[in-house]
C-alpha cells in the first residue's frame, strides 16, 4: 500500500488510450462533494480513440459537445447518455488527439452511506456497476464536465491497490465497431457491469 494516495497527473493520461484504459483499473475515482467524499475503485473501462472509431463522440469531427475531447489529457469529460444517465469519461492522448475512457463500474471505498442515499435498494456491490449507476452514486452530472482530473473535486488516485487478473473484450452497449477489443475489467469482481467475454 502507498502511504498517501497520489492524484494520476496530467501526464498519466497523455498516453496511448488503450495502456490508459488497463492502467486505470485498481487506481481510485473520487469526488468530493458538499455532503461528503464519496469513491470507489475503478474495476471496469473501455477505450474510445478518434474519429476513425464509429463509436467514438469524435466520428463527426469536432462539435461544441465532445470538445473537451480534443482538449487536454487528464480533463474529465461528461456527458447526458440518451437523455437519462451521465457518463464520466478520461481524457487521453495529446491535445488535439480526441480520445477518452470510459470509466463503467466502480468497487465502492468511500462514502457508501451517501451512495446508498442516491441509489435506495441497490446492493453494496452493484452501488457503481455500470456508468450511469457510478455517476448517480458518486454524485456525478455535466457539472464536473471539463473538470482537471487533477486538481478539482474530482480525481483519480492511486492507493496501490492490488488489481489481480485482467481481462479484456469487446466493448459493449453500442450499436458499431463491437468488435474491437478495447474493454477491460478486474475478473471475478461482482461490481463489473457487462458480460464476460474475453477477445
Amino acid at each position: 500500500m502507498l502511504s498517501r494516495p497520489a492524484v494520476l497527473p496530467r501526464a498519466f493520461y497523455s498516453r496511448p488510450t488503450l495502456t490508459v484504459a488497463r492502467d486505470l483499473l485498481g487506481k481510485v475515482l473520487v469526488h468530493q462533494t458538499p455532503e461528503g467524499v464519496a469513491s470507489g475503485m475503478i474495476v471496469e473501462t473501455e477505450a474510445y480513440i478518434g474519429e476513425d472509431d464509429p463509436a467514438c463522440h469524435a466520428a463527426p469531427g469536432l462539435t461544441r459537445r465532445n470538445a473537451p475531447l480534443y482538449g487536454p489529457p487528464g480533463a474529465a469529460y461528461v456527458y447526458l447518455n440518451y437523455g437519462i444517465h451521465y457518463l464520466v469519461n478520461a481524457v487521453t492522448e495529446p491535445e488535439g488527439h480526441p480520445a477518452a475512457v470510459l470509466i463503467r463500474a466502480l468497487r465502492p471505498l468511500d462514502g457508501i452511506h451517501l451512495m446508498i442515499g442516491r441509489r435506495p435498494g441497490a446492493a453494496t456491490a452493484h452501488l457503481c456497476r455500470g456508468p450511469g449507476n457510478l455517476t448517480r452514486a458518486l454524485g456525478i452530472s455535466l457539472a464536473e464536465n471539463r473538470f482537471d482530473l487533477s486538481s478539482s473535486r474530482l480525481t483519480i488516485e492511486n492507493r496501490g491497490l492490488r488489481v489481480g487478473k485482467v481481462s479484456r473484450g469487446p466493448r459493449i452497449g453500442i450499436r458499431v465497431a463491437v468488435e474491437r477489443p478495447w474493454r477491460f475489467w478486474i475478473d471475478g469482481d461482482p461490481a463489473v457491469s457487462g458480460a464476460r467475454r474475453r477477445a
